[in-house]
């Protein structure tokens, strides 16, 4: 059996999306649907069971969970960057990972660990994925600083011969549509398009960017599930791992690359950044993304160009925005 938390979520559901198009069903997707649409991301998906993450904490705990475990991809957690409640992301995305990574190593099962770059705060320490780096990594955000807790927990607890940590940059593709304001800004900026005719980026606080110019690894949800799935079938490759294109692009160069998919000449309007925002937003992000080619790893990375394009192309503007809905797993 394959254990994905957060399955019914953007990445999750990615995955098990991949997982079926290899023949593999036997799947249990823990995740909390509440009243959200999130419910949608598992339509045309085939799993054999649905557990609340709660219930499932609860059956690890009492030893009633799953033996018979073949790998455990915990992608369940807060993914919001402006969260401000510590301790529901202490509880969620520290402890609750933790109980997950003893589950999946005590029952000898593959697992893999949802990261971010948002540990890197604001570069000054580089975007190497050295675990030696950890230490001085200082986060911008709550969300960021639990993610790197559990990092080096994993760490400390020299678990990281075990598990592979993946460090997501910023991801976009299909099933994000339930995130809100957490939606990439290719989401977001189809809807902005279409109804007002126009993007709308922040504007640059910072006199060494340009409006528009601030700096991102933008990397196709379709990657990063290709990557998970090479980390299947590959065990022995564990540690700290970068999930990025290894490429920075400018917001400018996204909004570009939205309005070509669209077939619309390029209007961008500036807008001031949020307070909330101020202090706390990073101006560059690159994945050194090195260890892919330590470890013969065959994955390659859409371009911005070709992966905004088929994201806007075949789901934003297409007949069902749903990856479950199409068969290419490339």
């Amino acid at each position: 059996m394959y254990i994905i938390t957060g399955g019914a979520g953007f990445i999750g559901s990615a995955v098990v999306w991949r997982l079926n198009q290899e023949g593999i069903d036997d799947i249990l997707i823990v995740d909390r649907l509440g009243a959200t649409d999130k419910w949608k991301n598992l339509v045309g998906l085939r799993y054999r069971e649905y557990l609340h993450r709660d219930e499932f904490l609860r059956r690890i705990r009492c030893n009633e969970a799953p033996d018979q475990v073949k790998a455990v991809i915990h992608m369940g957690a807060c993914s919001s960057t402006t969260e401000r409640d510590a301790d529901f992301l202490m509880a969620n995305n520290v402890h609750y990972a933790q109980a997950v990574c003893r589950y999946a190593l005590e029952r000898g099962a593959r697992c893999i660990q949802a990261s971010s770059a948002a540990t890197y705060g604001d570069g000054s320490q580089g975007f190497a994925d050295d675990p030696a780096n950890l230490s001085r990594l200082r986060p911008l955000s709550m969300y960021g600083y639990s993610k790197q807790l559990f990092d080096l927990w994993a760490l400390r607890e020299n678990l990281l011969n075990r598990i592979a940590c993946l460090k997501f940059f910023n991801v976009y593709g299909p099933n994000e549509y339930h995130k809100g304001d957490m939606r990439s800004l290719v989401c977001k900026a189809v809807e902005q398009i279409q109804t007002r005719g126009e993007l709308r980026l922040f504007r640059s606080d910072r006199p060494d960017y340009a409006d528009g110019g601030q700096m991102r690894d933008f990397i196709y949800v379709k990657d990063c599930e290709a990557i998970i799935w090479w980390l299947l079938g590959n065990p022995e490759v564990n540690g700290i791992l970068n999930a990025g294109s290894g490429t920075a692009r400018t917001w400018n160069d996204l909004a570009g690359a939205v309005f070509a998919a669209m077939g619309r000449p390029t209007n961008v309007a500036y807008t001031d950044m949020p307070e909330a925002l101020q202090g706390r937003y990073q101006y560059f992000t690159q994945a050194d993304m090195a260890w892919l080619k330590r470890h013969n790893c065959p994955v390659k990375c859409h371009s911005l160009e070709d992966g905004v394009r088929d994201y806007v192309c075949t789901y934003l503007l297409g007949d069902d925005p749903y990856l479950a809905a199409h068969s290419d797993p490339q």
